[in-house]
């Protein structure tokens, strides 16, 4: 798909409290309030990506656009970040709800279990009831996605497209038995060595750190996240 064509495709950034967690959301088109926004050009359908690990929303900002490009600009594509998994940058406003699901916060949030009630509290508070959804899910988003299909049946889901899913049990495998316990002892000292490293490190060199990364790989992002490099990012 032409460059220029995905340049010119609009992308919000906002950060939303939900479950007592500030979570960042990339809104591709030009919806950004589907609850106030009631003009007969209101979409009937979002498009609603759930991140793989680690879930960070501005790695799929050139496939949201390809989406939102391919479908002729009909129909809003979201994508979420995991809880835990992106800071908002110093002064950004964070936008609360009253509603219930989000006011209240969730149990464990940072572990599978509250990963997917997490997901499950924006949709019931930040898309209407009446606007059908299409659930893309990549890698753990997969199973996110099917968890999501499983506890809340009501929900308008038409159509779950699993990207790359990780919905087996893996733990269970021959090669999940070796590399569970190990990697549930070598997070700790991941935690302790990227806090002691990192906390002190400035920006601009995390920043600098960010951007060659993303070269190497051949990723380009309009929304720089440079608390990848968080401690307490890299902690959940």
């Amino acid at each position: 798909m032409d460059s220029e064509i995905k340049e010119e495709i609009p992308v919000h950034e906002e950060f939303v409290l939900c479950g007592g967690v500030e979570t960042q959301v990339l809104k591709c088109g030009p919806w950004d309030d589907l609850f106030n926004d009631q003009n007969v050009n209101r979409p009937k359908l979002l498009i609603f990506i759930i991140p793989g690990n680690p879930g960070f929303s501005s790695f799929y900002v050139p496939f949201a656009k390809a989406l939102y490009s391919l479908t002729n600009r009909c129909f809003p594509v979201w994508t979420i970040s995991h809880a835990g998994h992106a800071l908002a940058p110093k002064d950004t406003k964070i936008l609360t709800t009253s509603e219930d699901a989000n006011a209240q916060e969730i149990k464990d949030i940072y572990g599978l279990h509250g990963q997917i009630e997490h997901k499950l509290a924006f949709l019931r508070t930040h898309v209407p009831k009446e606007i059908k959804l299409m659930l893309i899910g990549h890698s753990i988003g997969s199973y996110i996605a099917l968890q999501i299909l499983k506890r809340a049946p009501e929900l308008p889901v038409i159509h779950t497209f699993l990207l790359f899913p990780t919905i087996e049990r893996m733990a269970e495998s021959p090669n999940g038995r070796i590399a569970t316990p190990f990697l549930c002892w070598f997070r700790y000292a991941l935690y302790v060595t990227g806090y002691l490293l990192l906390k002190p490190c400035p920006e601009k060199i995390k920043s600098l750190i960010i951007r060659m990364g993303l070269q190497v790989m051949n990723l380009k992002t309009e929304f720089l996240q440079t608390n990848i490099l968080q401690p307490f990012c890299l902690a959940y």
